[in-house]
């Protein structure tokens, strides 16, 4: 048998036989230690309590402005993502879930006509398929404003895989927005072999620099870090296993934008955010190091000028200056471990959701 079938198999059997529900978890790694934020409340309420017993997680993986956008969330399990999703893309857009295991989508497919009352319209959709094969499921190329996870992608056995379906599924400036585990250093074969390690997002978790390399080789020529904190290994026994490896939950996200070059560079440039965004009219959080406040000019590189005049963000922004001129890179633009080591702040998105 493959090492991927393996994977797969240790997968499905801990996430559709062993655990019923966040509490069977032996770590806090698919579950975010930090209060429910209000805005997510209302939205839960109106999801069957099926669907919310069969969720690994806690919070909500999901970046602002997705009214009307149509979005692809992978590893969907029971739908609870989906259908939250659905309610914040209304009416005018769609929601589309992957997940490989059967008895989680069997959750999510058995509730749909329940939503469709409750919501007053019908906008999802679950597919059965591999994260790393999303080419095989009929998905039109460049067709979603947005794509999220959460804490899926370290359980895939071929990361490389899964980025490149993600470019090609995006539109132009179209965005991945997602939420994982990393490590401070490569995870030994011994970590990765363990299949409670493995299935509690720890063992593929990926060395955060070489996350970088990956996202870069396939076209995500910037990633941002939005959040993060660290992760605690909650059972002694594991803990031992682990020994001095450090985890992080992380949320990115990635931009699909060919005008972005692999450092920030200076070009002089502002924006002016105006506000009108959802729940968001006094900042935007774009990530960890970019607190947009309401009416201040706002100096940016080349690369966060695109993030914000090449997607849908740009009504929302004045935008000064051009790239006439080079100032050399921009300050701050760092290469050292970019995890804090306590709770780091939370955007305006909430918790970092399963991860």
């Amino acid at each position: 048998m493959s090492n991927a079938h393996t994977t797969y198999n240790i997968v499905t059997d801990y996430y559709g036989s062993q655990l019923q529900g966040t509490a069977d978890l032996k770590t806090s790694a698919c579950c975010d230690v930090s209060s429910m934020p209000e805005w997510l409340k209302p939205l839960l309420a109106r999801i069957h309590p099926e669907v919310l017993s069969r969720y690994y997680g806690c919070g909500l993986v999901c970046p602002p402005l997705l009214e009307g956008c149509r979005v692809l969330d992978l590893g969907c399990g029971s739908g609870r993502d989906v259908y939250a999703l659905a309610q914040l893309v209304g009416a005018s857009g769609s929601v589309v879930g992957v997940d490989m295991t059967d008895a989680q989508l069997a959750v999510a497919r058995a509730h749909q006509a329940h939503h469709a009352e409750a919501f007053g319209y019908s906008n999802v959709q679950f597919l059965h398929g591999y994260i790393e094969r999303l080419d095989e499921l009929d998905l039109e190329p460049g067709s979603f404003d947005v794509i999220v996870s959460n804490c899926v992608i370290n359980l895939s056995p071929d990361k490389d895989a899964v980025l490149a379906g993600v470019q090609h599924l995006l539109k132009p400036g179209g965005e991945f927005y997602f939420s994982d585990v990393y490590a401070d250093r490569r995870v030994p074969a011994a970590v990765k072999n363990d299949p409670v390690l493995y299935g509690e997002c720890l063992g593929g978790a990926l060395y955060w620099k070489d996350f970088e390399r990956l996202a870069q080789r396939h076209g995500f020529a910037d990633p941002r870090l939005v959040e993060d904190r660290p992760l605690y290994i909650t059972d002694p026994q594991l803990a031992a296993r682990t020994g001095n490896l450090r985890f992080y939950s992380a949320t990115y996200r990635l931009f699909k934008l060919a005008a972005l070059e692999s450092a920030c560079e200076d070009y002089g440039q502002a924006v002016i955010y105006h506000g009108g965004i959802p729940d968001q009219p006094g900042r935007l959080v774009l990530d960890k190091h970019h607190d947009i406040q309401t009416g201040k000019v706002f100096p940016v590189c080349g690369n966060t000028w695109h993030m914000l005049h090449g997607t849908r963000f740009a009504p929302h922004f004045s935008f000064i200056g051009n790239f006439d001129t080079h100032y050399g890179i921009f300050e701050g633009c760092g290469t050292s471990l970019p995890f804090d080591n306590t709770a780091g702040i939370a955007g305006e998105c909430g918790p970092a959701g399963c991860c």
